[in-house]
């Protein structure tokens, strides 16, 4: 987690959501850590599944407004979503009394905070096939235990 800028506030990362929302956020700002922060602040903002609902054609547009494809080989990842979405709310739901912002600092200096925590549960060929891209694909090496 090298070089991580911690979240001084809720409303940093409200920014955050609402900049993914109104595809404003600056692509270089569009990191891992921006993708852990939007799909929680969604979870807060929404009522109970509609984060899940959501995020996908959030993602999907704002890749476009930023120019990336979202194709067979970039942009959008359904089951790394998928994944990071379960991942965050089992996350929130054992920090349900911590500021949003905390649990974005906590989440991030987790192992869920390296991007290469999907890994533990998919072979790098079945995640980045075209098969995951576009649909959940369940884990090969291990189960995900949220």
């Amino acid at each position: 987690m090298s070089g991580y800028v911690s979240f001084g506030s809720d409303e940093e990362v409200a920014a955050i959501g609402c900049g993914l929302v109104a595809r404003t956020l600056p692509k270089a700002e569009w990191t891992h850590r921006a993708h852990f922060a939007a799909a929680l602040w969604l979870m807060e903002e929404c009522v109970e599944g509609e984060a899940e609902r959501m995020l996908p054609g959030l993602i999907r547009a704002y890749n476009e407004a930023t120019g990336t494809a979202n194709t067979e080989t970039s942009g959008y990842h359904e089951t790394i979503t998928r994944a990071s979405l379960r991942a965050a709310r089992a996350f929130r739901a054992e920090r349900a009394e911590m500021p949003l912002y905390a649990v974005c600092n906590a989440l991030m200096a987790s192992r869920l905070g390296r991007s290469d925590w999907v890994f533990a549960y998919w072979s790098r060929e079945r995640l980045f096939s075209g098969e995951a891209r576009r649909g959940w694909v369940e884990p090969d090496v291990e189960e995900l235990p949220f």
